[in-house]
């Protein structure tokens, strides 16, 4: 859903999705990344091929804390096997999942531990997405 916007509408030709899609990703990064106070980081967003990225994973993270910078790397609509609508939200969910990364980037990471915070960050996610779309 671009700003104003109360529906999400798929374009009227596939040449406009694709900036569509670049335009909801910069607003959704945008909005997250000032909800979840991290203002202070530089972030990108880019999609990327399936085939970039690690099996059964939407996306990814690379951050340097000592610059506070990250990409977020998100799965390509085109590799997605469903409808705009739900690709949209799909992409808002993995953006909203990297950022939560962001703020546990500081933490010890080990194998171990690398399960534990991807559960707690889809939990987290999970919440956020869900009061979001619930507000009214």
């Amino acid at each position: 859903m671009l700003a104003g916007s109360s529906a999400i509408v798929e374009p009227a030709s596939p040449v406009d999705k694709p900036s569509l899609i670049s335009a909801f990703m910069q607003q959704k990064l945008a909005l997250w990344q000032k909800r979840l106070r991290l203002q202070d980081w530089k972030i990108q967003v880019k999609v990327v091929r399936k085939s970039e990225l690690k099996p059964k994973t939407l996306g990814n993270v690379h951050w340097d804390l000592t610059t506070k910078s990250a990409v977020i790397r998100a799965m390509h609509f085109d590799d997605y096997a469903r409808d705009f609508t739900e690709v949209l939200e799909e992409l808002e969910v993995t953006i909203v999942h990297e950022l939560i990364h962001l703020h546990l980037a500081s933490l010890p990471r080990n194998e171990a531990s690398r399960s534990a915070e991807e559960q707690a960050v889809n939990t987290i996610v999970e919440a956020l997405i869900s009061l979001d779309r619930n507000k009214k």
